[in-house]
């Protein structure tokens, strides 16, 4: 019995001996060399990919924000090299790749390495002259990597890889499972985005994305905004255009942008942030039109409607709340207090609609929550004005109706103002327009989030009173012969604390927007500039003329008729 068990266990053991044996001859032998190459990995020179990670290509799936390229390098493999060459080898590659022998020497003398990196991103010319050596020990690696044809183009809105092949920000961020290919490890799943990824090949590639935006009003934006943030001194500035029916994003600009090729040279992480999405502000008077459309909306008011402004001021128990400059401009109706922006217009506003009512549209209208788009996004709920209404504090919804108080990002105010240039429906905005890999395709379709958030009726009305501000005094720098545009300026004080400075009040300096839709009455698009601390005193002189200028290439470039003759210079019709 007991020869038996000792019998079983030299079997076994011989058994295991054979498989070990087995295994060391497989992975030295046959796959020797490979696992040589691959001590590059572990002495960390060059990360390797797992497939090919995905692009990610502009709307016309033509021009590309991010492209993975395979690029090839120098390396040596020391053990390989014969002593007797060493020195040749040396002054070979020191004509070819232009770097020192006496750098280059030192790595053909290591012991005990298959891998010494000379040189990455060779060029054509590198590589022939390295194919054309004959020498053991040198060859020639290809990796994956990341590049950004556009350096600094849309650069909040791709993000980047770092060193570790890892999405940061923006798109890379947001997608990096979906464009490494890492959910492929799910067999038969789909993912968020409602495609699928059919391969337990775990090298395969990830998927490419495709964007809504439109490449040439992408880069007419970005032109247009650097040239506005120069022009009017200012610290940044942000420009969103969408389509507000589709709820397609068709540029995302922003000011000061960073090369993507190079962002480790960038030391203030702020500048990787889409501020479009972002970046919490208070919007100001481009805020308005939303208090507007509610009481239009329930009733309460019509652009008949007169308020007597006999002081310019509202007084609330210990505070005073005032018109710029404190300006009081008598009797005026719904329309002339959204054409010359009357902050105690606004409050009137409100009063008439009701506090409940106020933010009951507050909430329809999305400002409490994500504006749900495919993309880093943030948002505040607002806490202080619901308190307001639970404690009656009739000053914070005051302030509120004109855009005091209220913290959202530019993209929740390009959802808002779609649903009134599109008839009353909030569309579901999107920066995907498909994503694609070898396995299927997923199209991204028109969706609408909510109906009738406002009645056709409202969104006409409030559009005819918007194209009154813009052919108004304040506002005239927007207008656009031929066209009738609707839209309307804001310029907020900047609270302390957006300032990064630990204090309660507002600061000297001023958020300047302009938001606003063309052809009014048939818009093909919504527009929002903001510029932030300019030097300008309000945002008539920065964002709107801004505005303008994109608005009217776009007009151009979609090759949209008149809305009238320029000869008949016609007012809001």
């Amino acid at each position: 019995m007991s020869n038996l068990r000792i019998n079983s266990i030299l079997f076994v053991l011989i058994l295991l001996c054979g498989l070990l044996l087995a295994r060391l001859y497989y992975l030295q032998i046959e796959k020797g060399d490979r696992y040589k190459a691959m001590a590059k990995g572990q002495q960390n020179v060059v990360l390797e990919i797992e497939g090919k990670r995905g692009d990610i290509y502009f709307r016309d799936e033509v021009n590309a924000l991010a492209l993975t390229k395979e690029s090839p390098y120098l390396f040596l493999s020391p053990e390989e090299i014969e002593d007797e060459f060493e020195e040749e080898i040396a002054e070979k590659l020191e004509d070819i790749v232009k770097i020192d022998r006496e750098e280059i020497l030192p790595k053909t003398r290591v012991v005990g390495s298959f891998y010494q990196i000379i040189k990455k991103n060779l060029s054509e010319e590198e590589y022939d002259g390295i194919v054309n050596l004959d020498y053991k020990g040198i060859y020639i690696g290809k990796e994956s990597k990341r590049a950004y044809p556009g350096k600094d183009f849309a650069a909040q809105v791709s993000g980047f890889i770092n060193s570790e092949d890892v999405g940061q920000y923006g798109l890379e961020g947001y997608f990096n499972d979906v464009l490494s290919g890492k959910n492929k490890i799910i067999k038969k799943t789909t993912n968020p985005w409602g495609f699928l990824f059919n391969s337990e090949d775990k090298t395969s590639n990830g998927a490419d994305i495709c964007l809504t935006i439109d490449y040439n009003i992408q880069f007419k934006a970005e032109k247009i905004l650097d040239e506005a943030v120069k022009t009017y001194e200012a610290k940044s500035g942000t420009v969103i255009v969408a389509d507000p029916y589709s709820g397609e994003i068709l540029a995302l600009a922003q000011s000061p942008r960073f090369d993507l090729n190079n962002y480790n040279e960038f030391k203030d992480y702020s500048i990787f942030q889409n501020n479009a999405t972002q970046f919490l502000f208070e919007p100001g008077s481009i805020f308005k039109p939303i208090t507007m459309a509610a009481a239009l909306s329930e009733g309460k008011v019509t652009p008949e409607t007169t308020f007597d402004d006999k002081y310019g001021c509202k007084q609330y128990k210990d505070y005073k709340v005032c018109n710029y400059k404190g300006r009081a401009y008598g009797l005026s109706t719904m329309a002339q207090v959204l054409e010359n922006s009357m902050n105690t217009g606004m409050i009137f506003v409100e009063e008439e609609l009701g506090h409940e009512d106020f933010l009951k549209y507050v909430e329809e209208f999305g400002f409490f929550k994500s504006t749900d788009i495919d993309f880093p996004n943030t948002y505040s709920v607002n806490k202080n004005l619901k308190d307001a209404l639970k404690y009656n504090i009739d000053i914070s919804l005051g302030n509120a109706s004109f855009g005091q108080g209220v913290m959202l990002t530019p993209m929740h105010m390009i959802k808002a103002y779609s649903a009134i240039a599109n008839g009353g429906d909030i569309p579901k905005l999107k920066i995907v327009k498909k994503i694609k890999n070898e396995d299927s395709e997923k199209v991204f379709e028109k969706e609408i989030e909510k109906e009738n958030v406002i009645s056709l009726k409202t969104s006409t009305e409030l559009t005819k009173m918007l194209v009154g501000v813009v052919d108004g005094a304040y506002n005239k720098r927007a207008k656009i012969e031929g066209y009738y545009v609707a839209g309307k300026s804001g310029t907020s004080q900047i609270p302390y604390s957006s300032l990064g400075q630990n204090k309660a009040g507002y600061s000297n300096e001023t958020w300047q927007s302009f938001i606003g839709y063309a052809p009014a009455y048939n818009p093909k698009f919504v527009i929002l500039v903001k510029l932030d601390s300019p030097k300008t005193s309000t945002s008539e002189y920065s964002a709107a003329p801004t505005f303008k200028e994109i608005s009217k290439y776009i007009l151009d470039y979609y090759k949209v008729p008149f809305d009238y003759s320029i000869e008949e210079d016609v007012t809001n019709p």
